[in-house]
């Protein structure tokens, strides 16, 4: 029975997904203070969370089962994800659901800015009627700049776009020729500060956004310019922001959220021309129901083996592409479990290769997979995973290069290994027979047919006749049983190696014994 705790309020559309399945235990506990959800997440194998819960370190480290952590939304500023990485938890977000919902509040926060729609509310409210003071401005010719062009990014441009206005973007990772897609040109930072009518910021927060709007950027926007933020509180420094809009530079400011809450006493909230939200973005009853339907069904499919998507600290990979991987992942894992148990020395680097068919698919998963078998041997299996692989490989100052080629060899597809260690280097070469069927076909310059799988004798001895049949005498002598044999060789009566699949473990002792026979340079048991 896997466990699934629900610490924050989600839509019952996605709670009845998650009880369907007959195999999970689904508890709701909300509003847990920190010191009660420390005692509550052990034994849980997921959490799905939205903003209210704080996923600290602390809190981590108590999670003794978890594997999954599901956002229900899109900011994972509320969740220690080098924690949960480091613990090998794979963190998942649901951006899809509430983007169109966010990229509406954003716009509707520009048309209240632009023709002081709150102020003139509660001015006629209070029996008033005085048009003159409410005198707005029209959308239609002016410049916006959105500072980041995710999802929700791209949603307002394609609205602004509709409103007639000239849409410049900053977005460092956005293409030329996807930017042209949306119909906007790509600018630099600077651009958008000085050029802009209105700004709106789409980032995560993080420690290079935090603060990237602060004294110096505010001091070189248009005078009369706008700035919105429906993003997250800290991407633009409040206090600055406060003395901006005290001098009168700035004509508006909306904010859905805060670094300072208004609760706390945000003192921009004091001024007639700054409008606030109570962080409404994904505020709709569709938003609310599409994120918890989708990251049921993420955190479902996750505890299932059937893929993860919108994972934020491991390559995500939807089912399809999960069933056209997992030969190849498999592949690489058997590889990288034999070089962590043939190799002698500390790595320091590790060179993959794919060539013809496999060097088309997706392939930052498959070099996980490597890594995660090259080190399971070294650091034990219960400490490593797809998750937490490439940190711990980061950590030991490995050095991991991934390398393409669509030549075809003997094989229609390989996977080449090199492993350099401070005292050798080791290539493990593997392909699929069939998609079921991996096979390592070279080890350094030994041509072989070697199946991974259970146990593996592997022995380097002299080509002469006789060493092989020692092998076996001594191997039968104590009752393990040969499934299979492969053999390759440099040259006749040089050196050669054989894989030999046997039924049972091979004990240190008989390890012993076979390497203290004449003309054998080396034997190890590889276990898969």
């Amino acid at each position: 029975m896997k466990k699934i705790l629900i610490s924050d309020n989600l839509s019952d559309a996605g709670l009845d997904i998650l009880k369907s399945y007959d195999d999970f235990e689904v508890d709701i506990k909300t509003g847990l203070t920190p010191d009660q959800l420390k005692e509550e997440i052990t034994g849980y194998d997921a959490i799905i969370v939205r903003s209210g819960t704080k996923l600290t370190s602390d809190i981590i480290e108590k999670a003794d089962n978890m594997k999954v952590i599901g956002r229900a939304g899109v900011g994972l500023d509320n969740i220690d994800v080098e924690s949960a990485s480091k613990k090998g938890i794979v963190v998942m977000n649901a951006p899809g659901g509430n983007t169109v919902s966010t990229a509406e509040h954003t716009m509707s926060l520009i048309l209240a800015l632009s023709r002081n729609i709150t102020q003139a509310v509660l001015s006629v409210k209070q029996g008033e009627w005085n048009r003159k003071k409410f005198m707005g401005n029209q959308l239609y010719g002016k410049n916006i700049g959105i500072i980041g062009l995710g999802r929700i990014g791209s949603e307002i441009a394609k609205r602004c776009n509709a409103f007639g206005m000239k849409v410049n973007a900053y977005d460092p990772f956005l293409s030329s020729e996807k930017a042209e897609e949306l119909g906007i040109k790509l600018v630099d930072f600077d651009t958008i500060l000085r050029e802009s009518d209105y700004i709106t910021v789409h980032t995560p927060l993080t420690k290079d956004t935090e603060h990237m709007i602060g004294n110096n950027e505010l001091k070189k926007m248009k005078d009369n310019a706008r700035i919105i933020n429906c993003a997250r509180g800290g991407i633009i420094d409040e206090s600055a922001l406060e003395k901006v809009v005290k001098s009168g530079k700035i004509a508006g400011v909306a904010l859905d959220v805060y670094e300072i809450k208004p609760q706390e006493g945000n003192a921009l909230l004091k001024y007639d021309n700054v409008i606030g939200t109570p962080h409404l973005g994904a505020s709709t009853e569709e938003a609310q129901k599409e994120v918890a339907i989708e990251i049921a069904k993420q955190v479902a499919d996750a505890l299932n083996d059937k893929g993860l998507r919108n994972a934020i600290n491991v390559p995500s990979v939807d089912v399809e592409s999960y069933k056209s991987l997992e030969p190849y992942i498999n592949l690489a894992e058997k590889i990288g479990l034999f070089q962590g148990q043939l190799l002698n020395g500390r790595i320091n680097k590790v060179v993959v290769k794919y060539s013809g068919e496999v060097a088309k698919q997706t392939s930052t998963v498959i070099t996980i997979a490597v890594i995660k078998g090259l080190l399971t041997p070294i650091i034990g299996g219960g400490s490593i995973n797809y998750v937490n692989a490439s940190m711990i490989a980061q950590e030991r100052n490995i050095k991991v290069i991934e390398a393409k080629t669509s030549q075809m060899e003997d094989y229609t597809n390989l996977i080449t290994v090199e492993v350099n260690t401070d005292k050798a280097k080791t290539v493990v070469v593997g392909t699929l027979f069939t998609r079921k069927n991996p096979r390592i076909v070279k080890i350094n310059d030994y041509i072989v047919e070697a199946v991974p799988d259970g146990y593996v004798l592997y022995n380097s001895y002299k080509d002469i006749p006789g060493v092989l049949g020692r092998i076996g005498t001594i191997l039968g002598e104590s009752g393990i049983n040969i499934a299979s044999m492969n053999c390759g060789r440099d040259k006749p009566k040089g050196k050669a190696v054989s894989i030999l699949n046997v039924d049972s473990i091979v004990s240190h002792e008989i390890l012993g014994k076979i390497k203290s026979s004449k003309d054998i340079f080396e034997t190890k048991l590889i276990k898969f």
